[in-house]
């Protein structure tokens, strides 16, 4: 039996969790063969290999959660020459249906790649753009937890003592400003002790604005010359920053050519449109799927076109007369601007035109 096995092809499913991944194969007419479970670990990973191959050779390997849990199995699948899908985990009505296990969903993965409902290629993860990743993840968080301080800062005034109120904050004075005179803010000693905590807390939240404000910059600096490598047509086009198109390189990732074309990417990024007519209206409504991070930062792009490019600002004004909202035309210009980046990321060896946005 083991001979017979040996000979047949076969194909792998995976679902992937923190601690341990449960495997499961099945053969090319849909047989259930067995399941078993594995560590997360490189050791795990070569042993789940060899287990899949002692039932034949293997056609590929369904994984769910590439993106995550799974990410380093197909790392390791990938430079072992094995096939590898990426898998959606399977809807709440799927798993209602069917029930929920791990032997269950690791046969529901590996179903999956052999009825060609999942045909995706997980990201690579193995080059630049994986390291920008990893920066722009930092540099996130430290956006969000300055913002979060600010808030807090600014909050805390409203409440704070009259007199300290009126010091810190009047009116039309900058974020930058108040942070400032926060920081020069000497709490000391003295009988008013709500006075005295509220300009130590003060204090703190200012320093703790300088110090993320340091570590923003700190990882800008390590950024630029990153993103400018991995693609110097995309930042040189109109509207593309450091930061867009870091975000639009960890969408894309380091193999883009996976994506099988400039429809996809878009669809990717949330940008392309979804029919919603109905009798003799036809229109097109807001996609809210997608990398939402490549889909702001799209915006980003169009906005700034939108006020400085004159091409872009003649497309809007012709599209205004054909009856378009301001909202349909940032859609339109998403669109096109996806249609641009894709080119450029799939083909970097070739010079992009100066400006795709239609006139």
């Amino acid at each position: 039996m083991a001979g017979k096995k040996g000979k047949a092809r076969v194909i792998g499913g995976v679902d992937t969790h923190g601690q341990t991944h449960h495997a499961a194969v099945i053969l090319m007419n849909g047989r259930r063969l067995a399941d078993a479970e594995f560590p997360a670990t490189g050791e795990g990973y070569v042993a789940l290999l060899a287990w899949l191959r002692g039932f034949g050779r293997v056609a590929s390997v369904g994984v769910e959660g590439t993106g995550s849990y799974g990410a380093s199995l197909a790392r390791y699948l990938q430079a072992q020459q094995v096939k590898v899908v990426e898998v959606d985990r399977p809807d709440r009505r799927a798993r209602r249906k069917a029930g929920k296990s791990d032997p269950l969903d690791a046969y529901a993965a590996a179903e999956a790649v052999l009825a060609g409902r999942a045909v995706g290629v997980p990201k690579a993860r193995d080059g630049r753009v994986e390291a920008i990743r990893a920066l722009h993840a930092a540099r996130a968080g430290a956006v969000k937890a300055r913002t979060a301080t600010l808030n807090q800062l600014k909050a805390l005034l409203v409440t704070a003592p009259a007199a300290l109120r009126e010091q810190l904050s009047r009116p039309g004075r900058a974020a930058g400003s108040i942070v400032a005179a926060c920081l020069r803010l000497r709490p000391g000693e003295g009988a008013d002790a709500v006075v005295v905590s509220t300009k130590t807390a003060l204090r703190s939240l200012a320093r703790r604005h300088r110090h993320l404000s340091e570590e923003i910059t700190e990882l800008d600096a390590q950024l630029a010359p990153l993103v400018t490598a991995a693609a110097p047509e995309l930042i040189a086009q109109h509207g593309i920053g450091i930061e867009t198109a870091a975000q639009l390189l960890i969408t894309a990732g380091d193999n883009p050519d996976r994506l099988r074309n400039e429809a996809a990417f878009a669809h990717l990024c949330g940008a392309a449109p979804v029919p919603a007519s109905s009798g003799q209206t036809r229109r097109f409504r807001l996609n809210r799927a997608g990398d939402r991070d490549a889909n702001r930062a799209l915006h980003m792009i169009a906005v700034s076109r939108l006020a400085h490019d004159e091409r872009t600002r003649a497309y809007a004004a012709r599209r205004t007369t054909e009856g378009l909202s301001k909202k349909d035309i940032l859609r339109c210009l998403k669109r096109y601007i996806a249609r641009e980046v894709y080119r450029i990321l799939t083909r970097p060896h070739q010079s992009a035109e100066a400006s795709p946005t239609p006139a």
